[in-house]
């Protein structure tokens, strides 16, 4: 998936969650893949000007998109075996580790009018114009106290997301969720995210420069 950010125009510069005290500079967009961010709560809690940064980028509209581990990152807390972490906050709601698996297995997706980013050309869309996207998901988390206000791009059509019914919670540019796409199963989500990236961006660049880690 990498490869189809880069194939899609994307220029990838890596970045540390736990050690870069700061973005890179002159990025248009984030892409947070998954992990295991509950292994590394005091390193994630612990840099405290990183998570500042990318909460005061998100809050001013960077483009970005998460995935399971990176959804958990940017929620405001992560909590197991007994110790609660504080992470991002660009999430209104805190992920709880289980000791069963919460989601695991293919997903269906429906999307929804929130749903952010623009269709392509290699994209395919129901007769009422919405994508059904076919993914999965494993995580043994959940996401409590979520604001009830919270927009989703995605209804769930088989698998469970992050109520059971909703998965990807929009927030201004943002979109993070528990599926995990991958272009090879048909969903195009990198040619998108770009062209959503690339829509977005300051003027006069050339060229989508995205910022890749993965939340542990």
């Amino acid at each position: 998936d990498l490869a189809a950010l880069e194939a899609a125009g994307a220029q990838l510069l890596p970045f540390d969650t736990l050690h870069d005290a700061a973005l890179p500079a002159a990025v248009d967009g984030l892409f947070i893949g998954g992990g295991f961010p509950e292994a590394f709560l005091d390193e994630l809690e612990a840099n405290v000007a990183l998570r500042g940064a990318l909460r005061d980028a998100l809050a001013a509209g960077l483009p970005a998109y998460a995935e399971c581990g990176g959804l958990m990152y940017l929620a405001r807390s992560i909590t197991w075996r007994g110790r609660t972490a504080q992470m991002i906050g660009a999430i209104p709601g805190d992920a709880l580790m289980h000791a069963r698996p919460q989601g695991r297995g293919y997903v269906h997706l429906r999307e929804t009018a929130a749903m952010p980013w623009p269709h392509v050309a290699e994209s395919s869309a129901d007769a009422a114009g919405a994508m059904l996207l076919r993914c999965h998901e494993f995580h043994h988390s959940s996401l409590v106290d979520l604001d009830p206000d919270t927009r989703f791009a995605y209804r769930v059509e088989r698998g469970h997301g992050i109520d059971g019914s909703n998965d990807g919670i929009v927030r201004g540019n943002l979109l993070a969720s528990y599926a995990h796409l991958r272009s090879a199963a048909g969903t195009h989500w990198a040619p998108r995210f770009v062209a959503f990236v690339r829509a977005r961006r300051e003027p006069g660049r050339a060229r989508s420069h995205l910022i890749d880690t993965c939340a542990a």
